[in-house]
Formats: structure tokens, sequence, C-alpha cells
């Protein structure tokens, strides 16, 4: 019988391997949290602006969010969508960004297949 963690732990390998193959740069810890509470935001259908993530404490200082956006935004993993005030920028997943989850849910699918 198949454990719960087995397919758990075979998600997370097949996960590992997409990191091998070409795709966006590398993000590290605290850009792949900033990735997914853009991705979960996204995906309810709720806007999150640049000030919005930068008043996340959690997250670090304004100063800190400001560099990893910025660094983000360089990789090609988010993009910065006008509003209709123009100092207000809104934060949002760029195509390639998006086919990275889709490889990981397909990742997730392919883990609770039986071996």
């Amino acid at each position: 019988m198949t454990r719960p963690a087995d397919i758990y732990l075979r998600f997370l390998q097949l996960a590992e391997a997409l990191r091998g193959l070409p795709s966006l740069p590398a993000l590290d810890p605290l850009e792949e949290r900033i990735l997914e509470l853009i991705a979960r935001t996204s995906q309810a259908q709720e806007r999150l602006s640049v000030r919005d993530m930068m008043a996340r404490s959690e997250l670090g200082s304004p100063a800190t969010l400001h560099a990893r956006l910025k660094s983000m935004r360089e990789k090609g993993w988010i993009m910065l969508t006008d509003t209709e005030d123009a100092r207000r920028k809104q934060l949002g997943l760029t195509p390639e960004a998006l086919h990275h989850f889709d490889r990981l849910s397909e990742c997730l699918v392919n883990a609770t297949k039986k071996p």
C-alpha cells in the first residue's frame, strides 16, 4: 500500500527534476514565497499591488521586497500592469511563470499515479 507521504515525496522528486530543465532563472526561498502569494491572489481573482506586497512585513522590509520584486521581474517571473492610478502597479505572473505552475501540476498528477 502506498502511504500518502510516498505520493508527496514522489511529487517533490518530480518537482526537483523540473529545476534541471531549461526555464526561468531560479528563485531564492523568499522569491518563491512571493511568487506563490502572487499566484494564490491571482487564482482568487483578487488584486495585489506593489504597495500591498511591500506592506507585508512578515516577508521582510519594504526595501527587501522591492529588491526581490525587481529581481523577479528581471528573471521573467512576474510583470507589472497599470491600474486606474498611474502610480499604482498590479503584480501578475508572466506566461512563463504560469507554464511553470502547469508543469508543477503535472508533477502532482504523475505523483499520484501508481509506479
